[in-house]
């Protein structure tokens, strides 16, 4: 896959079979989508394209309160449409003049201009131009115009529940990893660096190794116990990760934490990538130390169980 950051130097294929989006997730409904392009482009001996947008357009257009987490980092997102087979993933700098082009300026300028598109390939939500104010009714008029053909692909369901990155969004700020994982079509993961922390699990027995996410716009799951895999230089580990402010310790700061079983080496300043499984428990102040002790033992125990039997596919 090659990624085009200047419009400018890219060579417009003969035949362009194009999608477009922020696909924020690249989850089983994008991929529905690029299966379509890159199936279609193989067919049509063309060049499958997706056009994406960097920054987000939310975090142009709004005020940062206001402003979504991702579910990938730009690095992840890479990383996961290279690996659907797409040809070019064309990436427009989103900015202030990008947010106030018409629909068919879009369409007529970057589309079909600097692109060369033949076929078009949406979601059944598309939305695009300015204000969000082109829909697939608008494109089909402008794909008569200038001589492209457009298809319409129904949403993706799973268990009758149609799929979206704002579904995704809100299950995991509800803790609920398993049904984001399902609408992913993977686990969900963070990678962060280990930084030193107050070696506090190490006193309860569960020593830690505390992570700290670089990307500031990356979505952190709601606080809570999670039975996790990790991994660490390509090999794959189980583990436990709990995300919060330890309540039971006096002045423990809001922390991402992960016990890694049966592992021992010195990792302080090394990348590690979480894979979110299951949700144990909530956050829980307990009465005391030795309460929380117990505790922990049980979601050793808890997490263990469920981590033997999973398969990652």
């Amino acid at each position: 896959m090659q990624i085009i950051t200047d419009l400018n130097s890219f060579e417009k294929p003969d035949i362009a079979i194009v999608t477009q989006g922020t696909f924020d997730g690249v989850h089983s409904g994008h991929k529905q989508i690029l299966g379509n392009i890159v199936s279609l482009a193989k067919t049509l001996k063309g060049k499958s394209i997706l056009v994406t947008f960097h920054p987000h357009p939310r975090h142009v257009l709004y005020k940062p309160e206001n402003n979504i987490k991702l579910l990938t980092t730009f690095a992840e997102k890479t990383e996961l449409l290279e690996a659907t087979g797409l040809d070019y993933l064309i990436v427009l700098p989103f900015d202030d003049h990008l947010s106030k082009m018409p629909a068919l300026k879009f369409v007529r300028d970057i589309l079909v201009e600097k692109i060369g598109v033949t076929n078009m390939v949406v979601g059944y939500d598309h939305r695009f131009g300015m204000n969000r104010e082109g829909s697939f009714e608008d494109l089909k008029q402008f794909a008569e115009m200038y001589g492209f053909e457009v298809d319409e692909i129904p949403p993706h369901d799973i268990s009758e529940a149609i799929v979206s990155s704002t579904k995704i969004r809100k299950s995991l700020m509800d803790g609920d990893v398993e049904t984001a994982g399902l609408f992913l079509g993977r686990n969900y993961t963070l990678t962060g660096t280990v930084v030193a922390g107050r070696k506090l699990g190490r006193t309860l027995g569960y020593p830690t190794a505390n992570l700290e996410v670089e990307d500031k716009d990356k979505l952190i799951p709601a606080n809570g116990i999670y039975a996790v895999r990790v991994k660490y230089k390509n090999i794959m580990y189980s583990g436990m990760m709990s995300i919060g402010h330890n309540p039971t310790i006096e002045n423990a700061q809001w922390s991402i934490e992960v016990n890694v079983f049966d592992f021992k080496q010195d990792i302080y300043g090394e990348l590690l990538t979480v894979y979110f499984i299951k949700h144990l428990r909530d956050e829980v102040k307990f009465n005391n130390v030795d309460d929380l002790i117990k505790q922990l033992n049980l979601d050793a125990i808890n997490s263990r169980a469920i981590l033997s039997d999973y398969d990652m596919g």
